[in-house]
């Protein structure tokens, strides 16, 4: 089912492939953790190859292939490469899929993962492709959520910032919407969800522009950066910086159970106060990047 399989986009995913994910991240948990020594990929090789900045993305990959006993190679800076040379995105695929033997890309170009698909014969995990899809950040969200309450279906979800250039809460809109969430958009007019999103998806979502119309129903609030990089003009940008800040007393009017989440970085969106709520799970939502992506390298590489 998932052996030499790429992970390009959330869509590509059915419910029942999602749970085997989630199954096998739970039990990847406590190799995640350091509980438990496991060789599970000793002798295979990731390459990552990251043409954009990251933190938990690249480095969770590379916590989750060395937690699997495997290697990592690869680049985060390509101008010390030869892409710097003038190579092609075509040609740097095809030599470093000859290294490795499955390949994690992030580019900042849209449909750049399935490009790389189609040239590498090892597996390709799409880790963002420009405002497109980021599946395996869909991926640890979702099971971020299920770990939470145990289930998705009738869930409340609010996607709250940057809904126009934001990739992540693209893939989870659709993802959730597929699992049976009920999803409320909040955003400033000019970064609303783009339209061809809205239509996927299989309910019309509720769509405001102030938090305190979601606040009280609410169980997740999955919070995004205004993303300053994405706008083409910097005075759009000016407009709506710091539009949205969760705050700790904004969160006396949430549900007793409701939980914040992001996809890191933040800037100013989440008080810092609000870290040391009940509410808080962005870090553990990040943590949740290694065994996730654990399940995904053993489940491509098919050793389980």
């Amino acid at each position: 089912m998932f052996k030499g399989r790429d992970i390009v986009s959330i869509k590509e995913l059915s419910k029942e492939e999602m749970d085997i994910i989630f199954e096998v991240a739970r039990e990847m948990l406590p190799i995640a953790r350091g509980e438990r020594k496991s060789d599970l990929l000793d002798g295979k090789i990731l390459a990552t190859l990251f043409f954009e900045p990251s933190t938990r993305t690249r480095l969770s990959f590379e916590s989750a292939m060395h937690r699997l006993g495997g290697s990592v190679i690869g680049f985060s800076n390509p101008s010390a490469t030869s892409i710097s040379k003038g190579e092609t995105l075509a040609d740097t695929v095809r030599v470093m899929d000859s290294y490795s033997d499955v390949i994690v890309i992030r580019h900042p170009y849209e449909g750049s993962a399935r490009l790389a698909a189609e040239f590498a014969s090892n597996p390709v995990i799409n880790a963002g492709d420009g405002a497109g899809q980021h599946p395996t950040q869909t991926l640890l969200d979702l099971f971020t959520i299920h770990q939470e309450f145990g289930e998705i279906e009738g869930l409340n979800v609010a996607l709250i910032g940057d809904l126009k250039y934001g990739r992540t809460v693209h893939s989870l809109a659709y993802a959730l919407s597929y699992l049976g969430a009920n999803i409320y958009l909040v955003s400033p007019e000019l970064l609303r969800m783009p339209s061809h999103i809205i239509r996927e998806l299989k309910e019309k979502p509720v769509e405001t522009d102030k938090i305190e119309d979601v606040i009280e129903d609410a169980d997740v609030l999955y919070v995004t950066r205004i993303q300053k990089e994405r706008f083409p003009d910097p005075t759009e940008y000016k407009k709506v910086a710091g539009s949205y800040r969760i705050t700790s007393e904004l969160l006396n009017k949430a549900k007793e159970k409701a939980i914040v989440m992001h996809p890191l970085p933040r800037v100013d969106e989440i008080e810092p106060e609000v870290d040391y709520t009940k509410h808080a799970r962005y870090f553990q939502q990040a943590f949740n990047g290694v065994p996730v992506r654990m399940a995904l390298l053993a489940l491509v590489l098919g050793v389980v």
